[in-house]
């Protein structure tokens, strides 16, 4: 037995230049595995892009404002929901007519201002600009519309409360809209001077968000004040 070990011990024993033995992790296959995750790091942040500060900042306006509107609603449908009529017999019956112009309009807008948007994206400036003038001539012509409508409604901000949430809601949404022109003749302004490109253009996506919001908050006026109302 003693022979027997004797003979195996220079087998067992730890060779000089590796204390690690076995267990040392070889270099080549910690590379290996780094840059596999390096990989998969790359593929993600490919498929899922990191939104920039003024994209991100919009989002959250948006979502801030969306939430205001949605209160303005949900105190609609209560007052109506307890009302005997609705709306009131002394209101006059909403007319259609403009306010489906005023839609049309503000969708083309809305449409103007994606193609302004991809066509910045594609490097097509001129194109870009020319659908973003649009957008902004669209928007004015809308408020023009809104303005004609008021003068020809019949009743005002103070006769009773479906004038005064009629005359509230949309007027806060007509502000929208004038701040919406506002933003977007500034950047119309910025693409004049070359500062819209296929990799700088935040403040562009950023209205177009903007633009698309107040688009569905007028939507969803259009529906409740002259699609669900009886006329």
């Amino acid at each position: 037995m003693d022979d027997v070990l004797a003979a195996a011990g220079p087998q067992l024993r730890r060779a000089p230049d590796d204390p690690l033995g076995s267990s040392r992790v070889r270099p080549a296959d910690g590379r290996a595995g780094a840059d596999d995750m390096s990989d998969v790091t790359t593929q993600r942040e490919r498929a899922m892009p990191e939104m920039s500060g003024p994209v991100l900042g919009m989002v959250v306006f948006v979502a801030s404002e969306a939430m205001f509107f949605a209160a303005f609603f949900g105190g609609y449908f209560t007052i109506r929901a307890n009302a005997p009529v609705w709306p009131p017999p002394d209101v006059p019956h909403l007319k259609i007519d403009i306010a489906s112009i005023l839609t049309v309009v503000l969708v083309l807008s809305s449409v103007a201002v994606q193609l302004s948007l991809r066509a910045t994206r594609d490097g097509r400036r001129r194109q870009a600009l020319w659908w973003l003038g649009a957008t902004i001539g669209l928007g004015v012509v809308f408020l023009g519309l809104q303005l004609y409508d008021y003068s020809q409604l019949g009743f005002g901000l103070k006769d009773g409360v479906f004038g005064t949430l009629f005359y509230v809601m949309t007027g806060i949404h007509m502000a929208h809209v004038v701040g919406g022109v506002a933003f977007l003749a500034l950047v119309f302004g910025q693409g004049l001077r070359g500062g819209l490109s296929p990799t700088h253009h935040d403040p562009l996506a950023a209205g177009a968000i903007y633009w698309d919001f107040v688009d569905i908050v007028w939507l969803c006026l259009f529906t409740t004040f002259y699609l669900l109302t009886p006329r």
